[in-house]
């Protein structure tokens, strides 16, 4: 064969194609339409810090023995902005909640009060699987630790700060 013919085949294919086997114009269109990969690996997607911390207080919140989140501060101060109009609910979602997102991977920290009389060892042990299981199922990211700070402990004679936290459905 000579150079020209090679060298005409080749001309009309991207380039590394230049292989002269026969049936080589199939495989062109497959590439194009391909793109590169799968549709769900095309593009990206950028998950907030504050769509994880959502999602991590409500999965925390469902385990039995979790009171409150948030220190007693954050606690009182949200209380008040809970009863103001335009307050917003998000807040007390994210309350006592921080996260670290990155691309792949996520930190989380979380302040909680408990309940008297329960094992702050068991409570904690369940918020972590909580936790992870929801984020790691919802956002796809790794959750590389949760830190769990237990900031206060609710005694049966309190008053209740968290009116609307006590018909909400728990985990056990």
């Amino acid at each position: 064969m000579s150079e020209s013919s090679t060298s005409n085949r080749s001309e009309n294919r991207p380039s590394g194609g230049a292989s002269g086997e026969q049936g080589g114009g199939r495989s062109e269109p497959a590439r194009r339409g391909s793109g590169g990969g799968p549709a769900g690996s095309r593009g990206r997607t950028t998950i907030a810090d504050g769509v994880v911390q959502k999602i991590a207080g409500m999965a925390a919140r469902d385990v039995v023995g979790v009171h409150a989140m948030g220190g007693g501060m954050a606690r009182t101060f949200g209380a008040v902005r809970d009863r103001v109009p335009g307050g917003g609910q998000s807040s007390s979602v994210t309350r006592g909640v921080k996260a670290e997102v990155g691309e792949v991977q996520t930190a989380l920290d979380l302040e909680i009060v408990i309940d008297y009389g329960v094992s702050i060892s068991d409570v904690a042990r369940s918020v972590r699987e909580n936790v992870v299981s929801a984020v790691e199922r919802m956002t796809g990211l790794e959750v590389v630790e949760v830190n769990i700070a237990v900031s206060d402990v609710r005694l049966p004679d309190e008053e209740d700060d968290d009116e609307d936290d006590q018909d909400r459905p728990r985990l056990q």
